[in-house]
């Protein structure tokens, strides 16, 4: 029996959480890192993915079956092969997540969304699980558009889905890796030390490197920043305004959007 995107895309899921689950038992980057956080942020992704299956049952691959049966979007206008159609969509797809981030980051209320994500105190792979279920319904709704704009190929679609749902588990991690593997690896993948940059509490930090599986963009648009001021094991993760004990609770996630607006992060 045949197994479906989304089997597929769990499956991987679960075994890339499997595999940096215990790789930040065996080599941690940080010390002390608490786990009461995971039943929240595990939380988090549980009731985005329940709602998200139930208002889109097809997911974004649903988008690009409706694009390759009506012949819409600019790579099925162009005529090329399926090959090369797939790998440009998939380009396509990581630069325009890539951007779709710097805008949560610079429209306040897109951003009042996203900061539940950046509000965890502490960098592992569960804060890859930790948005909020409007950002993701949105993000889908944006990736709808982008898909049937462009015409992505669906198994390029597909390729792309289960891609992105392993490198930002991947680039979560508290793993530390050997720095000479970390300085090859991050031409080609955002990996851990270049994703935690984009979680410190300075704004300079963390609207840098937004990149969560290709790290070319960061660089070709100068967002690109190597290493925290204050060094990976010394760096604040988090914002200044939700630091509390309860600002960490599922309720309070979920309805951290509707709160006053406060500074960003640490200027």
């Amino acid at each position: 029996m045949s197994l479906t995107e989304a089997e597929i895309r769990l499956a991987a899921f679960i075994a890339v959480v499997m595999v940096m689950a215990m790789l930040e038992w065996v080599l941690p980057r940080r010390d002390g890192i608490s786990r009461r956080r995971w039943v929240a942020n595990i939380s988090m992704v549980v009731i985005a993915t329940v709602v998200v299956r139930l208002l889109f049952p097809l997911g974004a691959v649903g988008a690009a079956v409706w694009a390759s049966t009506n012949g819409a979007g600019v790579l099925n206008a162009t005529g090329l092969a399926p090959l090369p159609a797939g790998v440009v969509g998939f380009l396509l797809l990581d630069l325009a997540i890539y951007f779709q981030h710097r805008v949560f980051h610079a429209v306040p209320f897109l951003w009042r969304l996203h900061r539940v994500h950046h509000s965890d105190l502490e960098f592992d792979f569960t804060t890859a699980l930790r948005f909020h279920p409007l950002e993701i319904l949105l993000s889908m709704l944006i990736k709808f558009v982008i898909i049937a704009a462009l015409g992505v190929p669906v198994v390029a679609v597909m390729v792309f889905e289960i891609v992105l749902n392993a490198t930002a588990v991947f680039n979560h991690a508290n793993v530390r890796l050997p720095r000479a593997l970390d300085r090859i690896l991050r031409w080609v993948v955002v990996t851990p030390d270049m994703h935690r940059v984009h979680h410190s509490w300075y704004r300079e930090e963390t609207d840098s490197n937004f990149g969560f599986n290709l790290p070319w963009w960061d660089r070709l648009f100068a967002t690109y920043r190597a290493q925290p001021r204050d060094g990976h094991r010394n760096m604040t993760i988090g914002l200044e305004a939700f630091r509390q004990p309860r600002d960490q609770r599922l309720l309070a996630l979920l309805l951290q959007p509707g709160a006053g607006t406060s500074p960003r992060s640490v200027r």
